[in-house]
């Protein structure tokens, strides 16, 4: 690297300065845009709560509210939690299975699309994608959006090497992120898509010592507020506020004739973190873009932020407490009353304390109204109906409804009339559940793309096989030969678990799942076992395929430079059939750098086998 002169670096120091300036007067501008969305959502998140009496005051600003009577009912009919809860239970089923389509007819390129299949399913299984999802899918049902953060970690993987100062030099691998929306600034609310913004930052407070330790930068401590990502002078709840901690701001902008590949410019505190070109080839046709996916629970038409169903909810919310609460006060003056006292005729303050109770002797003065109660009306019948009305509203509303409690299920209605009323209340949240796949896909591109940037040395990846037991294989860039993502299944909410098995069932019954021979393979029996619910059953897997997928995994001790022993137990035939077909495959000359000898240690355990396949026929004979 060319050294700079003294000239060089004060200008350098000046563009630096200008540079993080920048940066933190955009966060600060994207801030202040956002504010009114920031303050719905922390409102939607007290209705979830519970703390249902309070309002957004002055655009940005939660304040609630108190009773205007001591008498006043002020209880909270919290409707909205559990709407929200079921909706989550219901998008709970929303995992579609991928797969990959491969990039031509090819042998090589089928072999490879199942390879890019086996390592999206690994990467899901060691990120726990489904806890992920769930915790996205959290975010977005509250605040209407949610993010997904994908990117490669140079801390995760495999170690392959051990420094002298102790530390450990990993292979590294993806990692994936669920991110909440207080952390997204777009550049302009009104960009719907991500892919069509210009620029996105990321803004996310940080420990000191976290800082250090990813950057090697000391910074102050500050106290902030971990959701708005403000000082604390200017928040009321404490719960928020940390300590010690700094904001990081990573501005993403998109490639550009000045940055044909993008640029990364990460500042916090007035000192710049790091400044490069966008860090990930995750786009098509090997072009770089933010790694960054979005995911919403409603869309709103030319906006960038989702919309949630709490907000639709919160005025018959508030319009619900306020019927129950009048009712519950109209009630209570029913049954305690109201009495009318003719002024001086008794000591008022001893029947405020102890009221008219059993067997209370009551002096009033000579001459004297006694005191009696005030007549009441009963209890209006539009109370009622307004009650009945509001919850079939919530119902409405929510997309989702209590069948166990809904109207329909006191008329008789036929099974297939339930069926449809099922399969409309499932319909009305497919636009949530398309966004959550969606992401899904993309997050699968942005998995293989990753992998295909920086596996440039054979990556051992380990998964679930379909028999239940370990599979292990190896795999570099040049494996991935295609990033074509497709589900297998096409809608998983109006797939139930008796759905599912009374389908299996009229399957068995058709004789569809028997061979030419009218006999089901152990294989599909293990299969149908699994698919009802019993799991794996040892005693059902088939014999054949034990032996093949025990020669699978002597293939790979020969690329890991290991020689396995022949065993009485081998069937040779079909150790002899997987042997060669890895040969002849393409992948011992695609990892022949592992091993020079791994082409001729196979064929010499093939030979093995030969001699005693040919030993064991001779003892037959």
């Amino acid at each position: 690297m060319k050294k700079l002169t003294k000239k060089q670096k004060d200008e350098q120091q000046v563009a630096d300065k200008l540079l993080i300036k920048e940066v933190i007067d955009d966060f600060k501008n994207r801030q202040e845009k956002r504010r009114n969305f920031e303050a719905q959502w922390q409102l939607n998140m007290n209705f979830l709560d519970g703390n249902q009496y309070c309002f957004i005051k002055n655009i940005d600003e939660i304040q609630t509210y108190n009773k205007r009577f001591f008498w006043q009912q002020q209880e909270t009919y919290n409707h909205i939690s559990p709407i929200i809860e079921r909706r989550l239970s219901k998008l709970q089923k929303v995992r579609p299975k991928i797969n990959v389509l491969p990039a031509s007819n090819d042998d090589s390129d089928i072999k490879t699309a199942k390879l890019s299949k086996k390592i999206i399913e690994s990467i899901y299984s060691k990120s726990e994608m489904n806890a992920i999802i769930s915790e996205a899918t959290k975010w977005s049902e509250i605040c209407g959006t949610s993010f997904y953060k994908v990117v490669w970690n140079n801390f995760k993987g495999n170690v392959v090497a051990n420094l002298e100062s102790g530390a450990s030099l990993k292979s590294g691998d993806v990692e994936i992120l669920a991110v909440s929306p207080f952390e997204i600034y777009p550049e302009s609310i009104e960009v719907q898509e991500i892919k069509n913004s210009r620029s996105i930052i990321h803004a996310r407070a940080y420990h000191i010592e976290e800082i250090k330790n990813q950057w090697g930068v000391d910074v102050e401590g500050e106290e902030i507020n971990m959701l708005t990502l403000d000082n604390l002078h200017t928040q009321e709840n404490n719960a928020l506020i940390k300590r010690n901690f700094a904001v990081v701001i990573e501005r993403y902008e998109a490639p550009s004739i000045k940055y044909p590949n993008g640029r990364v410019v990460i500042v916090t505190q007035g000192k710049l973190l790091h400044i490069g070109e966008l860090p990930f080839i995750n786009d098509t046709d090997n072009c770089r873009t933010f790694p960054i996916i979005k995911q919403v629970s409603i869309p709103r038409v030319g906006c960038f932020w989702g919309l949630s169903i709490i907000e639709r909810l919160i005025p018959l919310q508030r319009a619900y407490n306020a019927i129950k609460n009048r009712k519950h006060e109209f009630l209570n003056r029913l049954s305690m009353g109201v009495l009318t006292v003719e002024d001086g005729s008794l000591d008022v303050e001893n029947l405020e304390e102890d009221g008219l109770c059993p067997g209370k002797v009551l002096v009033y003065r000579q001459g004297a109204t006694a005191p009696k109660y005030m007549a009441n009306d009963s209890m209006p019948f539009d109370f009622t109906k307004e009650e009945e009305s509001l919850i079939k509203e919530f119902a409405s509303m929510s997309g989702v409804s209590d069948f166990s409690n809904n109207q329909y299920t006191s008329k008789n209605l036929s099974g297939t009339a339930l069926e449809l009323l099922i399969e409309q209340d499932e319909n009305k949240i497919l636009i949530t559940s398309d966004s959550i796949k969606s992401a899904t896909k993309e997050i699968a591109k942005h998995i293989l793309r990753l992998y295909k940037q920086f596996v440039k040395i054979p990556k051992l990846t380990k998964i679930v096989g379909r028999n239940g037991e370990l599979e292990i294989f190896y795999f570099t860039s040049n494996d991935i030969s295609s990033d074509d993502i497709i589900f297998e299944t096409e809608n998983e909410l109006g797939e139930s678990n008796s759905q599912r098995k009374n389908l299996i069932l009229e399957l068995l019954k058709s004789g569809l799942l028997k061979d030419e021979s009218g006999k089901m393979s152990n294989k599909i029996r293990a299969k149908i076992l699994e698919l009802l619910g019993f799991g794996f059953w040892e005693g059902t897997r088939d014999l054949d395929e034990l032996q093949a997928s025990k020669a699978s995994k002597e293939n790979f001790m020969f690329i890991e430079n290991k020689y396995p022993k022949i065993s009485e137990i081998d069937n040779h035939e079909i150790h002899i059939s997987e042997h060669i077909a890895f040969l002849l495959g393409g992948e011992v000359e695609k990892k022949a750098n592992i091993s020079s000898n791994l082409f001729n240690n196979i064929l010499k355990h093939i030979s093995e086998h030969k001699i005693k396949l040919e030993l064991n026929n001779e003892k037959t004979n």
